[in-house]
């Protein structure tokens, strides 16, 4: 059986997906509907107590974007060590690369999903 978020949690992703940020939206718009080579993504991801920007479970590749507020973050840290114990892969992005450069942030993202596909 998956694993149900408790619906504090569900409320929050849900509202987080309906108030995305710019640089979020442009990011979802470039990965939603499996364009990117037809991996799946979902956006705003309750999980294990964390809500993930991006992630694609079939690779096990989380995509976060972030502001300035995110910088050497000591929540980042701890978060990041909880999913990569379970064996997802992280790609952080700041809101101005998403902005100003999107097709190299999807081909990073798709680098990375082909690596993860190769035996990870």
């Amino acid at each position: 059986m998956r694993h149900q978020p408790p619906a504090l949690h569900r409320q929050r992703a849900k509202g987080m997906r309906a108030d995305a940020t710019p640089p979020e939206a442009k990011l979802w718009d470039a990965l939603r509907g499996r364009q990117l080579e037809s991996f799946k993504f979902r956006r705003q991801v309750p999980l294990k107590g964390y809500i993930l920007d991006f992630v694609c479970f079939e690779r096990k590749l989380i995509v976060e974007v972030d502001g300035w507020q995110h910088a050497d973050s000591p929540h980042d840290r701890r978060r990041d060590a909880v999913f990569v114990a379970d064996g997802f892969r992280i790609l952080r992005f700041w809101n101005e690369e998403v902005q100003t450069n999107i097709d190299g942030v999807c081909l990073t993202i798709l680098a990375e999903l082909r690596n993860t596909g190769e035996g990870r």
